[in-house]
């Protein structure tokens, strides 16, 4: 069992606890409101992006083409929070705020937030988000580095088309949820890096690939389901405690397991998976066969 595993697992401890305290228990009344606040393009060669989002609805999607760096609408409790919209010299901070805090949403968890990212304009984005129902859209976009971080909730993550620019990593930590990302192979990256604590996890390697990839996973307490296209040549190497192991059509090679096209495949994947208490399974997909 490694530290990397044994430190998700403290981390998830840590972010419930946070969420925990940080959820007031007061029911009080609550007056809500709409916004909407958008900004244009200026010339921008790229941009850095942090989204903040405490509970609710939070939605993600591309913008449509246009001159639009972004536009956001947002429900929310205004005798608690505020808006915050924040752009200098590059960097864009979206969400909502409470004093110095940076949250979103509201003190019952209805609030929403939807944001519309621009398509054109490089970007390195991160997202931050906690007990919340999540849709994420980021097909088309031009990212080059993505953070994704998530408390107790329940994400799902499309790259319905392809990223526009090569990304050299994607960080994703998934604390006690839901996670299901469809069509990684439109990420364009060179590594995608996904840390949870307790949960189910799903991932799904559709998509137009454009290059080799690496993948690490690192699962505390949950299952791990896999989804591969045919064609696409496939290595698992795994560190696993008391994890059950479905490697349909893998062959195994020494340490590890391989598709048998991996000598012939144009574009390769290698996951390295660590994982305790919990199963792996793996599919194979033509087509629209298998989505998580």
């Amino acid at each position: 069992m490694s530290s990397r595993t044994v430190l998700s697992g403290m981390t998830l401890m840590a972010a419930v606890t946070a969420l925990l305290l940080s959820t007031p228990g007061d029911s009080a009344a609550q007056s809500w409101r709409t916004v909407n606040t958008s900004r244009q393009l200026a010339g921008e060669r790229e941009v850095d992006v942090l989204v903040r989002y405490g509970a609710g609805t939070f939605q993600v999607h591309p913008a449509e083409e246009g001159n639009a760096l972004y536009r956001m609408r947002l429900r929310y409790d205004e005798d608690a929070l505020q808006p915050l919209s924040e752009y200098r010299d590059g960097r864009l901070q979206l969400g909502v705020q409470n004093g110095t805090r940076i949250l979103s949403g509201g003190r019952s968890g209805s609030g929403e937030m939807d944001l519309a990212l621009t398509r054109t304009v490089p970007m390195d984005l991160k997202l931050e988000f906690g007990a919340v129902r999540a849709e994420l859209d980021l097909g088309g976009l031009s990212l080059r580095t993505l953070e994704l971080s998530t408390g107790a909730s329940e994400a799902v993550l499309d790259i319905a088309e392809p990223n526009r620019v090569r990304m050299t990593k994607a960080r994703m930590e998934v604390g006690a949820a839901s996670f299901t990302a469809s069509n990684l192979g439109n990420l364009n990256a060179d590594l995608i890096d996904i840390s949870a604590g307790v949960g189910e996890v799903k991932l799904n390697f559709d998509g137009a690939w454009q290059g080799d990839m690496d993948v690490k996973v690192g699962m505390g307490l949950g299952s791990l389901e896999l989804g591969f296209p045919r064609g696409l040549g496939v290595r698992i190497n795994r560190s696993t405690f008391l994890t059950s192991f479905d490697s349909q059509e893998l062959v195994r090679r020494g340490e590890a397991y391989y598709s048998e096209n991996w000598d012939q495949a144009e574009h390769r994947v290698t996951l390295s998976v660590e994982a305790a208490f919990g199963s792996i399974k793996v599919h194979w997909f033509d087509g629209e066969s298998f989505r998580p």
